[in-house]
């Protein structure tokens, strides 16, 4: 006998956080096309080269992340996702990765010649430590291991992110970039989401475990998270030694390091706490709005716009 196909029913739940979820993201949706980017045009005239170069390589290795996670890490999410409801909500993810690709293609087009934009894309085809993270995570995507895969994911939206978000936001702390900054800042509720929905499925099956293949596991995340720091830190003195801004973006990324091992369930590993992160940087990551416009209604509080039936009365001039 053939498998019956069943429709998915949002009234009747197995996790009601996945209908949470759902609603949350959707009520979030927003799109580059709503952001003024080219009100940054001044900004960036003013800027330094080496703050020009800082800015393109941040955002394409970014596009590269977002890239894989859209591409590859959602699709390997939903082979094992254990209800329709939760496919749903990663489709809604997959989705959203793909936005946020695009967004910096859009950033790109308002700040870049065709030429710079297609140097920008050949250097995050060479970067090795960029290359390399890509390649690590991918490979975990491609296993057997849903756990695993479940870890990896978060550890890409909860922390290997942050090293590309740390430059726009210091920018905005200092009154520039504010349109750009503003897509970083819904780019990051939206990883926010993300890292915590994933990393909330990743405990509920987790803790099904027996207890020896608990550590096991737990034994193999710790040392993926340290292999991707390892390679970050490098990655990091890469893109910030010029600026002399390499110490601080340690500190936040191990910060992140623990948000991520916390979305899992894990203790932290590094001492880091918010406070020892450049406040100037932890403002930034506030998703309260700060742009918001009344006829437009864009900004990092994105509301969609409301409707209502028309009556004679609106023909009445």
């Amino acid at each position: 006998m053939e498998k019956t196909y069943r429709a998915i029913n949002w009234n009747v739940l197995d996790d009601a956080l996945d209908k949470a979820v759902w609603e949350k993201l959707t009520e979030q949706f927003w799109l580059d096309t709503r952001i003024p980017l080219s009100n940054d045009l001044n900004d960036w005239k003013k800027m330094k080269e080496e703050e020009h170069a800082l800015v393109e390589k941040v955002f394409g290795g970014l596009t590269l992340l977002d890239t894989l996670q859209s591409v590859d890490g959602m699709s390997a999410l939903k082979k094992d996702a254990l209800t329709s409801h939760e496919t749903a909500v990663l489709n809604n993810i997959e989705f959203m990765e793909s936005v946020h690709a695009k967004s910096y293609s859009s950033i790109f087009s308002t700040l870049n010649t065709p030429t710079e934009i297609e140097e920008i894309f050949e250097w995050t085809e060479k970067n090795e430590y960029l290359q390399y993270k890509a390649e690590k995570i991918c490979a975990i995507y491609r296993g057997d291991d849903a756990l695993m895969k479940k870890a990896a994911s978060v550890f890409l939206e909860s922390f290997l992110f942050y090293s590309g978000f740390y430059a726009p936001l210091y920018f905005l702390g200092h009154n520039r970039l504010n349109n750009v900054a503003e897509i970083i800042k819904l780019i990051l509720r939206d990883e926010s989401v993300h890292g915590t929905y994933i990393g909330y499925k990743f405990q509920i099956r987790y803790r099904a475990l027996a207890e020896e293949e608990q550590e096991k596991l737990k034994f193999e995340i710790v040392n993926l998270l340290y292999d991707l720091y390892q390679n970050e830190e490098k990655y990091t003195h890469e893109l910030y030694d010029e600026l002399g801004w390499t110490e601080d973006v340690g500190i936040f990324l191990r910060y992140n390091a623990n948000k991520a091992l916390m979305n899992l369930g894990f203790e932290p590993l590094f001492e880091e706490t918010a406070t020892d992160v450049n406040p100037v940087v932890m403002n930034g990551i506030s998703t309260s709005t700060s742009n918001h416009d009344f006829f437009s209604q864009v900004g990092n509080g994105y509301l969609l716009g409301s409707v209502e039936a028309m009556g004679d009365d609106d023909y009445w001039i």
